[in-house]
């Protein structure tokens, strides 16, 4: 597996796939680096990788998708790490994200050493935990 910055030529396959973000935001996050492309050995697409930055100081990793057949062979896992060293490189020392109570996203990212640090309620919604990670 291939982790590489998305370019204009992978617009219509994050479009197609990430319904958590607007087109309108698609083309601005490409620009900056913020969404990566996960490629299989053919150079086939198999997931992505979004973030932002929360507070606009603090990486925030906002979503992670892995092809079906693909997950639970430590894919998500080599993502998250790759990201983690690039914002290390950037000079930041604390990352972010969240997920809902109701998945098991969450037993994945305290493996990886991310820590509950708070929540969010919204009304109608399941509980939002927010992880933190200091990066050494």
């Amino acid at each position: 597996m291939r982790i590489v910055f998305a370019t204009d030529s992978d617009y219509g396959y994050i479009r197609d796939c990430d319904h958590h973000i607007s087109e309108s935001l698609i083309q601005v996050k490409i620009k900056g680096n913020e969404i990566y492309i996960l490629r299989n050995q053919d150079e086939s697409n198999i997931g992505w990788m979004r973030y932002g930055y929360f507070w606009d100081n603090t990486p925030f990793l906002n979503m992670i998708w892995v092809d079906e057949q693909y997950r639970d062979k430590g894919v998500g896992k080599q993502v998250v790490l790759f990201w983690e060293d690039q914002m290390k490189q950037k000079g930041f020392k604390l990352v972010m994200t969240s997920t809902l109570a109701n998945e098991k996203a969450q037993h994945f990212y305290r493996k990886l050493g991310y820590r509950d640090a708070g929540c969010l309620l919204l009304e109608n919604e399941p509980l939002e935990i927010i992880l933190t990670k200091k990066l050494f």
